[in-house]
């Protein structure tokens, strides 16, 4: 968010916690992007602000509650406010449990696996309508595709990505395995080393599709701990997802800081990953 953003949603996030008689005098911010994570203080109280118009907060209470009394690894809402959005000055305002960090913060593979493993179990259990996995590729397509969005990507980058979405993604499609729900982008930014164990946060990107899809968003190691992997789509679905968020990295109102010089070495990897595994991005 814009500074001047980032003073109104924290002004929001006081201002509605202060409202349903939480004690908020002060917020630090924890993470800054397309919406604003916050540390309430001195009530500690994670509160998650973004606009409006984004129209996901429901979406991801609702699937908090359900995946929280299926037994998932997920965090949990705030327990001494109504579990709702709230809405105030244009924003969504969500209130969350803050977990303080858990010593030491190293997550081993191993663990990492299990917790991933007991997510993906309970939302077998969970019948929600998303989005297919597919849908987010074609979101990535389209932002290739537009010189607009992307005015600094150079074209022979450019191809190279279209042509990598476009295959992978037809690729995996065919496969025609199993699919179920999955959290979407549980990497290691959005998972919790708590002392009630490990947490996965940011549920707004769950979609439907292979387990595979969700480990590529995990470090390598955790893959080999996952029980009954099929290490070929897993490759695939790694180059595929990097493909993804390099793309983002080029819309050119990407806010992640370093993400150009992050886009670039994507950009390489891509290009060694598809030699490596002899796969043909024109495919």
């Amino acid at each position: 968010m814009q500074a001047s953003e980032v003073r109104r949603a924290v002004a929001a996030a006081l201002s509605t916690a202060s409202s349903l008689g939480l004690t908020a005098d002060d917020a630090l911010v924890l993470h800054d992007s397309n919406k604003l994570t916050l540390r309430l203080l001195p009530c500690d109280v994670l509160a998650r602000v973004a606009p409006a118009a984004h129209q996901i907060a429901r979406f991801e209470v609702e699937l908090a509650q359900r995946l929280a009394g299926a037994g998932c690894p997920v965090a949990a809402l705030e327990p001494r406010v109504e579990p709702r959005v709230h809405e105030r000055d244009g924003y969504e305002i969500t209130l969350w449990t803050y977990y303080e960090p858990a010593t030491p913060s190293e997550i081993s593979p191993a663990d990492y696996a299990t917790a991933l493993n007991l997510l993906h179990t309970g939302m077998r259990q969970i019948d929600v309508p998303t989005p297919h996995f597919t849908d987010r590729v074609e979101q990535a397509q389209q932002l290739v595709a537009n010189h607009d969005r992307t005015p600094a990507l150079a074209d022979a980058d450019r191809k190279l990505l279209g042509d990598t979405l476009r295959s992978l993604r037809r690729a995996i499609g065919e496969r025609g395995g199993a699919e179920q729900l999955l959290h979407g982008e549980p990497h290691p930014g959005n998972l919790l080393t708590t002392q009630n164990g490990l947490l996965f946060i940011d549920l707004e990107t769950c979609c439907r599709g292979p387990v595979e899809f969700d480990l590529a968003h995990a470090p390598e190691e955790v893959g080999e701990h996952y029980p009954g992997v099929d290490q070929d789509l897993l490759r695939e679905c790694r180059i595929l997802v990097l493909a993804m968020i390099t793309t983002w990295r080029w819309d050119r109102d990407d806010q992640l800081p370093d993400g150009r010089r992050l886009a670039g070495e994507w950009l390489s990897q891509i290009r060694a990953a598809l030699d490596r595994n002899g796969l043909d991005s024109h495919g």
